[in-house]
């Protein structure tokens, strides 16, 4: 288990929690009310700053109901979430729907939070790449005919 420091930048924001026991998520409510037409998309703040241990990331994820629901997407999705960052945590809403304006007000839950571990990387760069069974196969390469 992580210790994971979170601070309110403002009296009204939510706390991040579990909906339940085990779940990856934790959810990340909207601090202001934020009316998205169809089509439209809006930077929502949540009024938190996180500490994000070193050696981990943290990952903005969308919510499944809200997308079931609604059509809201999380436009950048995963948004990442650097150790090093300690601003507020803000997140990228999108209304797919092409009827209805959707509205998020304060304190509704509008992404997830998950923090993992990410391994130091060193870059190498090398003439050729191991082979591997699927080689340079793409986009579909693994649908059948």
């Amino acid at each position: 288990m992580i210790d994971l420091e979170i601070q309110r930048l403002r009296d009204d924001a939510r706390v991040p929690e579990r909906a339940y026991g085990g779940d990856a998520g934790l959810d990340l409510a909207a601090c202001d009310k934020v009316r998205l037409a169809p089509g439209e998309r809006a930077l929502v703040g949540t009024g938190l700053a996180v500490a994000i241990p070193e050696g981990y990331a943290g990952f903005v994820q969308p919510r499944s109901g809200l997308a079931a629901r609604h059509g809201i997407a999380v436009v950048n999705s995963p948004g990442l979430i650097d150790s090093g960052y300690r601003g507020e945590i803000k997140v990228v809403l999108l209304n797919t729907d092409r009827e209805r304006t959707f509205v998020a007000e304060p304190g509704e839950r509008i992404a997830q939070l998950v923090v993992l571990p990410v391994p130091e990387v060193a870059v190498r760069e090398v003439d050729e790449l191991p082979g591997s069974e699927r080689g340079v196969r793409g986009f579909g390469s693994s649908q059948t005919a």
